[in-house]
């Protein structure tokens, strides 16, 4: 779940306010019943404007520039002196000088990427390209608009399997069929930047013109067959299995055992799940009929996009300026910066061994997860005083709650799929990103393939400012990079932190049981466990919650979309009430009294309002109504409150209030 992060921290600087820094945030001329937001954290927006290097601030960017600073010390460590070939540290050292040797990079230019280009322009046949593009997808070029990889059955989660689809297509489907203003846009913004990629590798204004418009009249013609965003959260709508030998059948303009092959992977396929069956045939009629010169401009902007940001700065510098004129962020990141999140991507694991030893002790690990069980319990206690759902129903969401897997911090059992890695510091940055790119897909099919699946494995590293659920391993996942303040913070009470910490527990647990994940049984396979008059109630009752949330305008003239954000905050909603439940729990053991005049469950909603404090850019705010399953940070405050009872009956919320919703009208699901 994106930026939904708790937090423990012990002997961290805390970025959160305590209770005592309460009223420091808040704005009290505003009353909490016409715009909480404002009454909550109006002190803290006036006093945080946003800086010209994100086009959002907040606790979610406090985390990642400390996150920042914390990996670029493990990283200099190692970066400012020579180690054996094939260590962790080599690795590590090697990957951030080659990164910051700015002087080799920008005297380089693109040559780089020269010869891959040149054998593209040298293609004399169909037949040597169609081979081309699938030679060259296995470095990690991009240049298939097809693909398959390894993944799991949805409908045995314990078994791997191949699955495949389209590629081709940048943006979703909506930017492509029926584009609002935004979007177009962002349109315009990626074909100026493609063609100028283009006349950057040596072609005309004429020659970069027209090979834009031959990739783009490609990338259009797949985009507008896929799902758009909300069909695309249909979990049936994006599986086919068929036999390999069908889909070899089905998709003969496709040469499926030439990629196979150019990627390494095993001959033994057996079967195939396809994502979306009508882009996937686009992509055969465009290889079959799309002139050889178009598609060779296809594959050369893939080969330039994918590593661009390996060369001089000028590609760097012309893809910040496409990113201004979307997200409406003014200043690029430092280089180092860069660097970090390119190393931390490209090495994971290896940095997030480093990262945990530092700052991560495991009595921290500990903490975190009697917490969590604190909040199933909440969650248990909810179910069972459930009135709309049968008893049928009632028993497979308990057993599906208590079966929930719990990932805190970092991994039980390290994957150490980078052992191979090979950093090459006497060679430039694309080479070393092919071989990385290879290595990660050969380790891999080396691990998983013909075996079983490991449901405790953590989907993400440690350093990860993130939290997760996933459906298919029925796990919540919380990694040592988000557990610190201010989603957990020592100074304050247990009010403020289930109000933050408490929230997110809730909120990743309700995901297993959003309109995605409820879809889902308690092993993480996509099988029915519903009545049908349960799951008719349900999808009345989720309704509320689309409906209501598609009212809410992100900017002026651009609302949310409450189907495509409906998993969101589905999750939202039931985040906040088990973790009040949680948090009336604790009360009837460890009362709590008034603090600077705000009850505990004031304290509650205040904090929670604290964790989405920030101020963005309305290119930023657009882009995310657009193009993410998230509603907009505000939003997540302005619209969930006004669902929650307790949240009335906390600040004394009343019929006249301008957040006021009647009681009949607020959603009732987890």
């Amino acid at each position: 779940m994106k930026k939904m992060f708790f937090a423990v921290a012990m002997a961290l600087v805390s970025l959160a306010s305590s209770a005592q820094d309460l009223k420091a945030n808040m704005d009290p001329s505003v009353k909490p019943g016409d715009d909480f937001w404002l009454y909550a954290v109006g002190g803290w927006l006036k006093a945080n404007p946003l800086d010209k290097q994100h086009a959002e601030n907040g606790a979610f960017t406090d985390l990642e520039e400390l996150n920042n600073d914390r990996i670029k010390e493990l990283i200099m460590k190692y970066a400012e002196k020579q180690m054996p070939q094939g260590t962790d540290g080599q690795k590590i050292g090697a990957l951030y000088r080659l990164y910051m040797d700015s002087v080799s990079r920008n005297k380089m230019g693109y040559e780089p990427i020269k010869p891959y280009l040149k054998q593209v322009r040298e293609v004399k046949t169909r037949e040597e390209l169609l081979k081309l593009m699938c030679d060259f997808d296995a470095k990690g070029f991009n240049t298939a608009p097809f693909g398959i990889g390894l993944s799991l059955n949805p409908f045995n989660s314990s078994e791997y399997m191949i699955g495949g689809g389209h590629g081709g297509a940048s943006l979703p489907q909506e930017y492509y069929a029926n584009p609002n203003e935004q979007q177009k846009k962002t349109v315009e913004a990626k074909k100026a930047l493609f063609k100028d990629f283009f006349k950057m590798v040596g072609y005309s204004e004429k020659e970069a013109q027209k090979k834009m418009e031959a990739e783009w009249a490609i990338e259009h013609a797949i985009g507008i067959k896929t799902l758009n965003q909300v069909e695309s959260r249909n979990p049936m709508a994006t599986i086919h299995i068929m036999p390999w030998q069908q889909l070899l059948n089905d998709f003969k303009g496709i040469d499926w055992e030439g990629y196979r092959d150019a990627l390494g992977m095993p001959k033994d396929i057996d079967q195939v799940n396809i994502s979306q069956l009508e882009p996937l045939h686009e992509v055969e009629k465009i290889m079959a009929n799309t002139s050889l010169d178009d598609l060779k401009s296809y594959v050369e902007l893939q080969i330039i996009r994918s590593y661009s940001g390996f060369l001089s700065d000028a590609f760097e510098d012309r893809a910040f300026e496409a990113q201004k004129a979307i997200s409406g962020v003014q200043e690029q990141q430092p280089r180092w910066k860069r660097a970090v999140a390119t190393i931390s991507g490209s090495l994971g694991e290896t940095i997030g061994k480093l990262y945990v030893q530092e700052y991560f002790p495991e009595s921290s690990k500990q903490r975190v997860v009697r917490l969590v069980k604190d909040l199933q319990q909440a969650f248990e206690d909810r179910l069972n005083e459930n009135t709309w759902m049968s008893d049928s129903t009632k028993a497979k969401a308990l057993e599906k709650l208590h079966a929930m897997h719990i990932n805190v911090g970092y991994p039980d059992k390290w994957e150490d799929m980078e052992k191979f890695v090979d950093i090459r510091e006497n060679e430039n940055l694309v080479e070393n990103f092919i071989r990385i790119t290879q290595e990660a897909r050969a380790a891999m099919f080396r691990k998983y393939w013909h075996q079983p699946v490991d449901k405790t494995r953590m989907v993400c590293t440690p350093q990860t400012v993130n939290a997760f659920y996933h459906p298919l391993f029925n796990s919540i996942n919380f990694p040592a990079a988000i557990l610190q303040p201010p989603f957990f913070d020592v100074n304050a009470d247990y009010a403020s932190n289930y109000g933050a910490i408490g929230v997110v527990m809730g909120h990743e647990m309700t995901h297993g049981f959003d309109d995605q994940g409820c879809q889902f049984d308690k092993d993480g396979n996509l099988k029915n466990w519903w009545t049908a008059d349960d799951k008719t109630n349900y999808d009345q009752r989720t309704k509320v919650i689309a409906d209501w949330f598609s009212e809410q305008e992100a900017v002026p003239g651009l609302k949310v979309n409450g189907q495509k954000t409906l998993g969101e905050n589905v999750s939202d909603n039931g985040g906040l009430k088990i973790a009040y439940r949680a948090y009336e729990n604790r009360m009837k053991q460890e009362p709590l009294s008034n603090i600077e005049g705000f009850t505990p469950a004031q304290r509650f909603y205040l904090a929670y309002a604290r964790v989405w404090a920030c101020n963005s850019t309305p290119e930023y705010t657009a882009m995310l109504v657009n193009s993410d399953v998230h509603s907009p940070a505000r939003i997540r405050v302005m619209a969930a409150l006004p669902m929650i009872d307790t949240w009335y009956d906390a600040f004394g919320i009343k019929q006249g209030d301008k957040m006021f919703i009647p009681k009949e009208k607020r959603a009732l699901v987890w």
